[in-house]
This record gives structure tokens, sequence and C-alpha cells, in this order.
């Protein structure tokens, strides 16, 4: 077998959803038409964990999952069934939430600088003890401290004491340790380890150590020389020290097994040139969910956000201030860190050049040879923003640019933190222009993706990464692929959209509009949705824009507004019946964008990947909404009765969907001879703007885009496609074309995307 995958199924194990149901799963995925099971971190995460990426001991399978004689199973299932597997491993961080279930932290608030894994954390000793925020908001919070069995108890905290300090009071032997108890309110302020973005729950690791790296790889290496292991996915490398050193080290120890990296890369950057075959995919899902956002439609909604909010923002200022602010408030720690670093200068001015140029950054980190380009990119920005700071801007830039200053290896990894804080958590919910937009790795200044555009970007993959992962929906992404693709369809009709949405924000006024207009939007995207998720996903997004309300202070008065207006979407009745009809009115043309965008992802060049129970339709939001349990035994029986010759309508519960799922990833296995190249396919014709089509080597994709506009302009009518053979067979119809030229109205009567392949290869797959 092949370590590179042919497409990949991602599963969130975890406990609920062990490794022994997983492998269950084995028959389900290999008549799926998947080549392999591609899982969450599997390693004993904090206990309790639903995710997984909080690893606290790197020595053994999560006993949560089912322990490492599970895993055996699992293997064992999967090679039975013809399948490989990927893994997810976190080499960035490692989860101290509880002390007591990481063996390496504990003992490193034991013994200090004196514990064999001091190393393994990147801490700053010189800074004096490490501070751990757990402590309530509160003066006397350490009046609750109680020693316990010779430990020391905050509540269900439970903390080491070191060897001969335990004698005293609880107070008396808290002030005798290595680390120091301290308001959690200090912890984004006041920190002395680097956290993964601002969780203090999840300590750096120094990976950049070979001995670090030998500890915390060892399991998973073993895997790989077992044979058991065919691909890695690299959680956040941005975090890492020495991402390409980490990359080329890990390359090195699993030399033949599919690599790729979470890389998150903005608009028209390139994945820098690393040992891997790819990315995870985000970059893929911006092209092709964009391919089916209209363009013409960006001058009406960006009216349409100016008339609703009151305000004109540009989407560079918006993400300016909110990264600025990630990087003085939530990295503050990481922040002071970094400023100490240039000792010779006055602090705070040194502590504000660097928030500038972290907030002018345009990518999530730099590296070379781009990296200086960017960094000059930042300068130039920071400069005209805060021409105050001139000569600190510059010194700090020198020494930022000297590979050997420690400020220039440590500078990259806030960059990349003050990115995703400041730009995917706080403003894609406080940017409500248009939210399908606003997606890990997209881009919402731009607004669409024209078919051209994506034929460029498919080419250029296929030339340079045709290996590197595509998705639509991840564990990450802010709305699932099927309420993004239902959100296009907004885009055909703005001035629709914008006389509904204002006469409902009229009667069901909210302290902050743009959270209300992106709250309006991603109701009709995800309608008919449970009450409780929608508060779920209000409250959320609410407090992750940090506008009225936020984590860490909470504003109970608008968050019972913030409630009521969505108690008030199911309550009344006219308001309901108006939402009920309009999602109707959207939902067929998001379904026919939804079968588009899918075909597009899963027959493009690169490695398919299908996120849990998304081969149905699938209206789940940010998470922990998109970690729902999925019933697979539905899946069983529906791909059984489209195998029995079933062909379900596209209108429904998502079988049209599993259809072109199971027989486009079918294909992809059975024939990879018809998917080795790349080249668009000729459209003519009146509708030839609505058709995206293109050959895989044999594999011809066809789908429909803009399709409200395609149908208020009259159809396909005399629109045709080119095909490079005589004859070919539909995959999800069977229908059988002959010719060179194909009508769409044909082509495309019954679903509005096609697969076609010469009729003799599917003959001999079938």
């Amino acid at each position: 077998m092949s370590h590179t995958p042919r497409s990949t199924y991602r599963v969130q194990v975890r406990p609920g959803f062990d490794l022994d149901a997983t492998a269950e799963l084995a028959g389900y995925l290999a008549a799926l038409g998947v080549t392999h099971l591609y899982t969450a971190p599997l390693l004993t995460a904090t206990p309790g964990s639903t995710h997984g990426y909080d690893v606290a001991d790197h020595r053994a399978v999560n006993p949560q999952l089912g322990g490492e004689p599970a895993r055996v199973r699992l293997v064992r299932a999967l090679r039975a069934a013809g399948l490989g597997l990927v893994v997810d491993i976190v080499p960035n961080h490692a989860g101290v939430a509880r002390p007591e279930a990481n063996p390496a932290w504990w003992d490193v608030l034991r013994r200090g600088r004196d514990s064999a894994y001091a190393r393994w954390f990147d801490i700053d000793w010189d800074r004096g003890r490490l501070l751990l925020p757990v402590l309530a908001d509160t003066a006397d919070a350490l009046d609750d401290l109680k020693l316990v069995d010779g430990e020391l108890r905050y509540h269900e905290h439970r903390f080491p004491v070191a060897d001969g300090t335990g004698d005293g009071t609880p107070r008396q032997v808290h002030d005798r340790q290595h680390y120091e108890l301290v308001n959690w309110r200090r912890g984004d302020a006041e920190l002395t380890y680097r956290r993964f973005f601002a969780v203090s729950d999840l300590a750096g690791l120094r990976v950049e150590d070979p001995e670090v790296f030998d500890a915390t790889h060892a399991e998973i290496l073993r895997w790989v020389d077992a044979g058991e292991v065919d691909g890695i996915r690299v959680d956040h490398p941005d975090g890492l020290r020495d991402p390409a050193g980490y990359l080329a080290r890990l390359r090195a120890a699993a030399p033949e097994r599919w690599l790729v990296v979470e890389k998150i890369l903005e608009y028209g950057e390139d994945l820098p040139d690393w040992p891997v075959d790819g990315t995870t995919g985000y970059d893929a899902l911006a092209a092709v969910s964009g391919l089916f956002v209209d363009p013409d439609a960006e001058p009406e909604f960006t009216t349409l956000d100016g008339r609703l909010t009151g305000r004109y923002t540009s989407w560079a200022d918006l993400t300016h201030a909110t990264k600025l602010e990630a990087a003085t408030r939530l990295l503050a720690a990481e922040l002071t860190r970094l400023g100490a670093l240039v000792p010779e200068l006055p602090g705070e001015q040194v502590r504000a050049a660097l928030a500038e140029l972290a907030a002018c950054f345009p990518v999530y980190r730099g590296y070379p040879p781009e990296g200086a380009r960017h960094l000059a990119a930042a300068r130039s920005e920071a400069g005209r923003r805060r021409p105050d700071l001139t000569g600190v801007l510059d010194a700090v830039t020198a020494r930022l640019r000297d590979p050997g200053h420690e400020l220039a290896a440590r500078f990259p990894q806030l960059t990349g933190a003050v990115m995703a804080k400041g730009v995917e958590d706080t403003a894609y919910y406080r940017w409500s222009r248009f939210v399908a937009l606003n997606e890990v790795g997209g881009s919402p200044a731009h607004f669409g993706v024209p078919p051209a555009e994506l034929h460029r970007f498919a080419a250029t993959r296929h030339v340079r990464w045709p290996a590197s992962m595509t998705a639509l929906s991840t564990h990450d992404t802010k709305r699932g692929e099927d309420v993004r693709a239902r959100l296009a369809v907004l885009s055909e009709l703005p001035g629709r959209w914008a006389e509904r949405v204002a006469d409902w924000m009229s009667r069901a006024p909210l302290a902050d509009p743009a959270l209300a207009h992106l709250l309006w939007q991603t109701a009709v995207g995800a309608w008919p949705i449970e009450r409780e998720r929608l508060h779920g996903y209000a409250e959320k997004a609410a407090r992750e824009a940090s506008v009225t309300t936020s984590w860490a202070d909470p504003d109970p008065a608008f968050e019972h507004e913030l409630h009521a207006l969505v108690d008030r979407m199911y309550d009344d009745p006219e308001l309901h019946a108006q939402i009920t009809a309009f999602a109707a009115e959207i939902t067929p043309p998001g379904w026919s964008n939804a079968l588009g965008q899918k075909l597009v992802q899963l027959a493009m060049p690169g490695v398919p990947d299908v996120y849990q129970g998304t081969e149905l339709w699938e209206n789940s939001l940010v998470d922990p909404d998109n970690r729902r349990p999925v019933d697979f035994a539905v899946r069983r029986d529906m791909l059984a009765r489209l195998d029995a010759g079933w062909r379900p309508a596209v209108a429904g519960d998502g079988a049209a969907k599993l259809l072109v799922v199971s027989r486009t990833l079918r294909l992809r296995r059975d024939r990879p001879d018809l998917f080795g190249g790349y080249r668009p396919v000729p459209v003519r014709g009146p509708g030839a703007a609505h058709a995206v089509a293109f050959d895989r080597g044999g594999a011809v994709a066809v789908a429909t885009r803009l399709p409200l506009r395609l149908a208020r302009s009259g159809g396909w009518r005399d629109t045709t496609v080119s095909l490079p053979v005589h004859q070919c067979t539909d995959l999800f119809t069977g229908r059988v074309y002959s010719g060179s030229e194909l009508l769409l109205d044909d082509l495309l009567s019954t679903y509005p995307v096609a697969l076609l392949a010469p009729t003799d290869s599917v003959e001999a797959a079938a």
C-alpha cells in the first residue's frame, strides 16, 4: 500500500467515541471510497479532553480512548479493510491544566530548574518562580489553599511540594515552592512560560532540543517504524521556534510517510520550501468556497454593512486594531518577554514597537526568503501608523534581521499567535459584511474567486504540491461547508437580503449591530437549527468579538439581550415564519453550491479529506458544535441503498451529496491514472460563466456556480462543454454520452454536477 493517501476521512476520536468505535467504521469508510482514516491526536491527553490537543503524557495512547490495546485493534481493522492510518500530532505544546496528569510538568513544578524536564518547556527561569494563573480574582484566594497527602490543593487543583518544604501552613509551604499560584487574570500579562496562543493550560514545548524531540515523538515514531502509520498531520508548526529544523528532523525520522502541516497561508502566500507534502487544506478551502460567491455583489454588501452598523471600517484597519489588542492584552506576557531581549532601549517603547510590528505583519509568520519582505512591509506600515516610534522601530527591526539575535528567533512565534487571536478569533466575529468569507485561511477582503483564478490555483498546486490536502470542513472551521454554501447564495440576491435583514434588525434590535448582522446570516445559513445550538453559538461569537461582552468580563445585561433575540427567532410566530421562508428560498441553490464545491474539492489536485459526517448535508457551526456525534448508521444504510441502484433527488436528506462523495472517492481510489493531470475544460455559450469544468487526465468534473443568476438569465440554453474523449459516462447518473461537445442542459439535468470518465474505464472499474 502506498503511504500517500488518495483520500482521507477525519474522525474526532474522543472519550465517548473511542478507538474501538472508530475501528467499527473501517468497513463503511472502505465502501465510501476512502483510502485512509485520519484521526484526532491519540496520545494521553488531559483527563476529560474532548479534542486531544492537550497531550499530557507522550509515552502512551490515551487510556480514555482505549489505550494501546485499542490502537492495535484499530490498526488491524483498518488493514483488514484495506485502509491506512494518518495520525495527528501536537509538537508545539502540552496540556498542563491537571499537573498530576503530566509527569514532566509535575516534576518541573516539584524540582524547578533541577528537574530533568526543565528543558522540555519554554520557561523563562530568569524572571523568578514559575507563575501558575489558577487563583480566583479575590484578594484572599490563597486562604483556600490546603495541604493534603503531601500536596498543595486549591479546590480541584493539585500541586506537588518540593522535598523538605512541606512543614508549616499551606501559605508558608506555597511560598517555598518553585512555582507561585497567582490570580487567573495575571495569566495574559505576567506568565513566565510560553503558551499556545493565550491558553495558559497549554505550555510551550522546546522540540528544537533533540532530547525533547526524541522523548515526545518516541511513541509516534514507534508506530511509524512498525508500519502502522502512513501519514502524519503536524499541528500548528508556526508556534515552534524552528519549524524548518523540526520538520527536517521529523522527515528524517519518517522518510517515506505522507507529511502535512497545519500551516495557515494568507491570500497569495506560498508554503515555505519545507520537506513536507503540503498543508492541511485551508488554502484549497478558500479557493473552492470562493468560487461559488458572486464577486459583483461586493459593493452592495459593503454599503449594507455600513448602513447596518452606522460606520465603515476597512478590513485592514479592523484587523490592525484587533491584532494590536491581541498583542498588548491577550499576549502581553509574551510581549514582555520579547521586550526584555532589548534591554538597552526603553522597555515601554520596545514593547509598543514590537506590538505594532506584529499588528502590521501581513502573514502569520515570515520564513526565508520571503520573511525579509514581510518584515519590511510590516516596518513600513508600522512607521506609517506610529511615526513617533521611528527610532525604536528601526532599532528593533535591525535586531529582527539578525538571525543570531534571540529576538529574531522568538518574534515569529508572537506574530503567528497575534494573527490567530486577532483575526481568526476576534476580527472574524466583528467583520460581518459577508460571513461566508470569514473562514480559517480565507480572506474576507477578497470577495469571491472567479473560475480563472481557481484554475490557476489548481494548476499550480498540481505542479508544486500534488499531495497537499484539500478540505472544506475541519474541527476548526468557523462554519460547516454546507452552511457556507447556502450563505454564498446571498451574494446572488444582495438587494433582497438587505431588505430582509434590515427589517429583522429593526424589529429585534441588538446593542451591537455588527454582531446582529453576523447572527442573522448564521441563522439563515444553518436553519433549521436547534435553539440551544444557536444560543451556544451566539454567546461564543459575542465573547470572541469582545466588543460588548467577553470571556474575561462577560456583560450579563448584554448577553441577556442577546439570548432574548435568539429566543425571539423561535417564539415570535411571524418572525419564525419569515426566517423559515427565507431559509427555504435559499436552500435549493445552497444545495447546488454544496454539491459543486464538494465535487471540485474532491476532484481537484491534492489529497481530499472528508470531515466526519459531511458526506451528508451538515449545518454545523464553530466548535464545539462541529464536533458533535455523527450518526454513522444512517450513512451506512444510505450508502447501501445507493449501491443498490437508488438515485436520490438533490432535495432532502443529503443522499445526493453522499452519491457525489462516494463515486468521486471510489474513482480516485480505483483509477488514479485518471487523476494525473490538470487542465481547464472549455465551456461555451450563454451560461459559460456559470460552469467550472476541468480535466484531471481522463476524469472530467463539471459544476454549476451562481445558480440563481443562471436561472434568471434563462438557464444553460445552448451552453456546451468540450470533452477530451469520444464516449464517457457520468458517475452520478450512469448515463453514457458520445461526442466531443455536450449540452450542459442535458448533462446537468439531474444534478448540478457531473463526473465524467471514459466509459471503458468505468466498466473496467465496476
